[in-house]
């Protein structure tokens, strides 16, 4: 029941996505638009700018969603997420070396490069976090934050030694879905894809991993394989949404928090849920950086961090209780 409200709530945020931007297009002359009734510059302006950013939303809402559950369950940390283990900022901080090395200028050469920045963020963050060979959820969290301290640190020095990566990551590196065309998605469904496959795979596992290794060990979870796949798939998620949209922040942080208290801690629920939640929480902050600022816009990753950093210090204060 609680999903099913939940897909009806995505479904309307996605209608205002389609309606709402610098100026409103009646809802009637989107579905015109949809249906190819529709003919004109609010038509064009439905299809050829507000379909490719809603569907695109929709689907790196959902990555970064899952992602931060996944995190979240993994590292069984409540404060976990692409963004406070550092892979956004490894990734971010790849993706800026490529564009000031190899000169890269579309989110499908960054590919790659977000991948292998995300990877060893999340190896680095993990091996800060290891204590007696056992993973420190507190240590897990303070090493992602001096990561990300020092990635952004580095991405902001060479953004400062070449204009040229300045003018052309900066914008990127606020985090926005607005100007991205679906060319820029469909390579990078099939990772997006196995990244879910995996999330979903281990999640009955990561309701035993929850009791700890030792518990969940007892009861025949493997569990070095189940954080690996985990980590993967976290990699792979948060990988291609940065590669996509650049770092948007706290998405996959306030997801699972939000689905808790509706459907529990059971994994087997709390994944799809953050799988609607993700892009419900993304097109929202979307569309309302469109109407604060008329005409003009507020990238979406600016949306997303003004509202999600209350919630970090909320969520931080309730851990140290």
């Amino acid at each position: 029941m609680l999903l099913t409200a939940g897909v009806c709530a995505l479904v309307l945020c996605a209608a205002l996505s389609l309606a709402l931007g610098s100026r409103s297009i009646p809802l009637s002359t989107v579905i015109d638009a949809l249906t190819g009734a529709g003919h004109g510059g609010d038509a064009d302006v439905v299809t050829g700018l507000r379909v490719p950013r809603t569907v695109i939303g929709l689907a790196i809402g959902a990555a970064l969603g899952v992602a931060g559950t996944v995190a979240q369950g993994v590292t069984r940390n409540p404060l976990a997420s692409p963004v406070t283990l550092g892979i956004n900022a490894g990734a971010g901080f790849a993706v800026v070396a490529a564009i000031y090395a190899f000169g890269l200028t579309r989110p499908i050469e960054y590919l790659w490069f977000a991948f292998a920045g995300a990877a060893l963020a999340a190896v680095a963050a993990y091996a800060m976090s290891r204590r007696g060979g056992d993973l420190d959820p507190v240590r897990l969290a303070l090493g992602g934050t001096v990561l990300t301290v020092v990635l952004t640190s580095w991405t902001s020095a060479l953004m400062l030694a070449s204009h040229r990566t300045l003018d052309e990551a900066r914008f990127w590196l606020a985090g926005s879905i607005a100007g991205r065309h679906l060319d820029t998605l469909v390579p990078l469904l099939p990772f997006l894809v196995l990244g879910l496959v995996g999330a979903f795979a281990v999640a009955p596992s990561l309701n035993a991993l929850a009791l700890g290794d030792e518990a969940a060990q007892s009861l025949g979870v493997p569990v070095t394989r189940i954080r690996v796949v985990g980590g993967l798939s976290v990699v792979l998620l948060a990988g291609s949404a940065v590669a996509v949209a650049g770092p948007i922040a706290f998405v996959g942080l306030a997801a699972p928090h939000l689905v808790r208290p509706l459907l529990g801690n059971d994994h087997r629920w709390l994944l799809p849920g953050s799988l609607i939640t993700g892009p419900l929480l993304l097109l929202a902050a979307d569309v309302l950086g469109r109407l604060v600022a008329r005409p003009s816009e507020i990238e979406v990753g600016i949306v997303t961090a003004f509202l999600g950093a209350p919630l970090l210090a909320v969520l931080a204060r309730k851990v140290a209780r």
